[in-house]
């Protein structure tokens, strides 16, 4: 029984297959696969062994007529394509309604109430007294249509309106929980 790894012998001959036929030289074999390749990319329309070109889209213009990508551009127009690009331009336009709060309110509403946050559609305000947060909560509809001709329709969908804030008995970075000022003794 003949192994795997020996050679193949031809009866009548007693030499070794690799003896017997002619094979090409390893170099000529890569010779032959490069051209191969090369003659591929030249069908593709692409020049082997040549630098490779820029595109005249993917490069700027460094010098003609009418405005390129490395000339100065206005701030203005460069914040925007920021927003736009990441974006913020919601939260942008809410912070700048926040800002302009008594103009969209009234003044006499802006003493009495504050914007906390705004996040995920819900815009969040408080007010100074109870009194005030229920007059807030009946104007809801009204200040919806209000923030929709401001920042756009669909960027604050709800508004939270909350009461005072009680006083905060914590002090310090640590504390416990308990059951608050009750547990003095004098």
């Amino acid at each position: 029984m003949r192994g795997d790894d020996e050679p193949q012998t031809d009866p009548e001959d007693p030499r070794p297959v690799k003896d017997r036929t002619e094979l090409t030289p390893p170099s000529a074999v890569a010779r032959e696969a490069l051209n191969r390749a090369k003659a591929a990319a030249r069908a593709k329309g692409l020049r082997p062994g040549s630098p490779a070109r820029r595109s005249p889209l993917a490069e700027p213009r460094l010098s003609g007529q009418g405005p390129g990508a490395r000339d100065p551009q206005l701030l203005s127009d460069v914040l925007g394509r920021l927003m736009r690009d990441k974006g913020w331009t919601a939260d942008v336009s809410v912070g700048g309604v926040i800002g302009r709060w008594p103009e969209v309110v009234g003044a006499q509403v802006a003493d009495h109430c504050q914007p906390e946050t705004f996040e995920e559609k819900v815009l969040v305000v408080r007010a100074d007294s109870t009194a005030w947060a229920t007059q807030v909560r009946l104007l809801v509809p009204t200040l919806l249509r209000r923030l929709a001709e401001e920042v756009g329709e669909g960027v604050v969908e709800q508004v939270t309106v909350l009461g005072p804030a009680g006083p905060g008995f914590r002090r310090g970075r640590r504390s416990v929980r308990g059951p608050g000022p009750r547990d003095t003794y004098g």
